[in-house]
């Protein structure tokens, strides 16, 4: 019945037609998705125009998207979470009014069981499917880590559940019934995903174990479980990074690959011993993630024309530096990303590869076997590349071969760690790498550091004193045409003022001023006076740039850059 009305509402829609619709019920018998689902996998339509169908069809509230306020915690624990996912539908209360939002309209049981387990008269309305399924992963209320931690000190045997569950394919929000260590495990990774951390850190101590992560780049106390839940807890890592359990005396290193909130995450998993038990850090990769264009990473005018005239050059060596943590993968990533057309060669070398890219050539480094960077890119250089990303130039032999690389015809891409885009020049040096090589491979080094972004929700105007904004070199003049934020703290950002990151950079061309100097090993401060002249913008004056524009704060950018004056000066 509900197919039959779904198909004379495509059909008279003109959504598709009779023969497209066919092989969308045949898709959905062989892989158990909605024929909703294939329709828009399909391309034939959207969630949107799906729900906006139903809903004037049916006569009901049409539902964009469902917000924090409309979430009810309460409303939600009441009906099992595998019951919302199975049948796409989500309670929720709007101005003291609860309604049950669904996908389809015509599965009358369903609405109607909802309504009866929440106690009735509920009002009904309609959302995209894919609405109401992230709305029930972002949610749903887990259990408590303090309710988990109660229940695992009642377990008489907590090493017989550590191997209990499978995790391939499984979403981990699904996993609600199994063993006490295993939903400690699962709830850890989930609300790391949840409050969009980087990093997972379980560090032992003599009478306990903490639980940390890093968000924002900034370190937050989550939990701390009793410290007998410790070997338990390190085991169940273990058994899922398809590490040796027995083995304590030395480190390892794993992955993880598991399906938390219908996403799909590669977590790198570090296990070292220390004085008190194993200290287990975890790198949470999102393989769903897209990268950006580059105009709208935040370059500033004449930085977005020089990355884009550079990146289309047809040779050359461009870096990428900063520190770690500093975003330079990225910036990497949405470069390749525009480079990437049908018509280019491009092969990585990466240690690890972080993010696979559809129709490019990925090589991940293996120290072990003797796959080094400067091994690796050997080889990839006889694959008829036309452009090269190297993950890190280490050493003078990776930076000899590239600048090889360079000079024969291909554009290489790689990284420094320098903390700034002069410095680089003087770096290169450093390794062995004669200046007459680096000024006629070198076209361009881009530098950069990541700050912490304002909550739009908290963020609150003042004026800064003079001598703050000295330091970013703000003048009085200036001051009195710019708009300052603060960070102040809500809910929406955990009471920290900032939700989110961004970058601030720092673009150097090898112009001709430059290249001499280079030739000349001068001083990176005298490298970075004419790299001023020729046009270079200081990271702190990009940072003060995204001050004005109530980005960021003086606060972040001064913790990441200081203003480093000219030689002349």
């Amino acid at each position: 019945m509900a197919q039959k009305t779904l198909h004379e509402l495509l059909l008279s829609s003109n959504i598709a037609t009779q023969e497209q619709l066919d092989e969308c019920i045949q898709t959905s018998k062989k892989t158990g998705k909605t024929l909703e689902m294939c329709l828009v996998e399909q391309k034939l339509t959207t969630p949107q125009d799906i729900a906006k169908l139903y809903a004037n069809y049916a006569s009901m509230q049409y539902i964009e998207t469902i917000s924090d306020e409309m979430a009810d915690p309460t409303l939600l624990s009441q009906i099992p979470l595998k019951f919302l996912r199975a049948n796409i539908v989500i309670p929720v209360a709007h101005d003291g009014v609860k309604f049950v939002v669904t996908a389809n309209p015509t599965n009358f049981q369903i609405l109607d069981e909802v309504n009866l387990l929440l106690g009735g008269d509920l009002r009904y309305a309609i959302a995209p499917y894919n609405i109401i399924i992230d709305s029930i992963n972002r949610y749903y209320p887990l259990e408590s880590g303090k309710e988990m931690i109660e229940s695992l000190e009642k377990e008489d045997d907590i090493d017989k559940s550590i191997e209990l569950a499978e995790i391939e394919d499984t979403d981990i929000l699904s996993m609600a019934s199994e063993a006490p260590i295993i939903k400690l495990v699962n709830s850890i990774l989930y609300q790391a995903v949840k409050r969009e951390a980087s990093d997972i850190h379980i560090e032992p101590f003599e009478k306990e174990v903490r639980v940390r992560f890093r968000i924002d780049g900034i370190m937050y106390d989550i939990m701390h479980p009793p410290k007998r839940l410790q070997g338990a807890l390190s085991s169940r890592l273990k058994i899922m990074a398809n590490l040796n359990i027995a083995e304590k005396r030395v480190p390892q290193d794993g992955r993880i690959q598991i399906k938390v909130a219908g996403k799909l995450f590669d977590i790198r998993v570090s296990i070292l011993p220390v004085a008190h038990g194993e200290r287990i850090v975890m790198r949470l990769l999102d393989k769903s993630k897209t990268f950006g264009e580059l105009k709208d990473m935040g370059f500033s005018e004449r930085d977005l024309k020089v990355i884009i005239d550079n990146i289309d050059r047809p040779n050359g060596i461009i870096y990428v530096t900063g520190p770690t943590g500093s975003g330079k993968s990225t910036t990497l990533y949405s470069i390749l990303g525009r480079l990437n057309k049908p018509d280019s060669n491009i092969i990585t070398v990466e240690d690890p590869v972080e993010y696979q890219m559809a129709g490019i050539g990925q090589v991940q480094v293996k120290e072990k076997v003797g796959m080094t960077f400067a091994a690796a890119l050997r080889s990839i250089l006889r694959q008829d590349p036309d452009i090269v990303m190297i993950g890190e130039t280490r050493d003078q032999e990776t930076a000899q071969i590239a600048i090889q690389a360079a000079l024969t015809g291909h554009l290489v891409l790689s990284t420094l760690h320098t903390n700034s885009a002069p410095a680089s020049i003087t770096r290169l040096i450093d390794m062995g790498i004669e200046p007459f090589l680096i000024a006629s491979s070198v076209i361009m080094v881009l530098a950069q550091r990541l700050v912490r972004r304002l909550c739009n929700d908290c963020k609150e105007q003042y004026q800064p004193e003079q001598e703050m904004l000295d330091k970013l070199g703000i003048t009085a003049e200036q001051k009195t045409s710019m708009t300052f934020y603060k960070a102040v703290g809500c809910s929406e950002c955990l009471e920290t003022g900032y939700r989110g990151r961004l970058a601030i950079f720092e673009v150097m061309q090898m112009t001709a001023g430059v290249a001499k100097l280079t030739i000349a090993r001068a001083d990176t401060a005298i490298v970075r006076t004419q790299a001023i002249k020729d046009g270079m913008t200081q990271l702190v004056i990009d940072g003060a740039r995204k001050i004005g524009q109530g980005l960021t704060s003086i606060e972040e950018v001064l913790a990441v850059a200081t203003m480093e004056y000219s030689v002349e000066e």
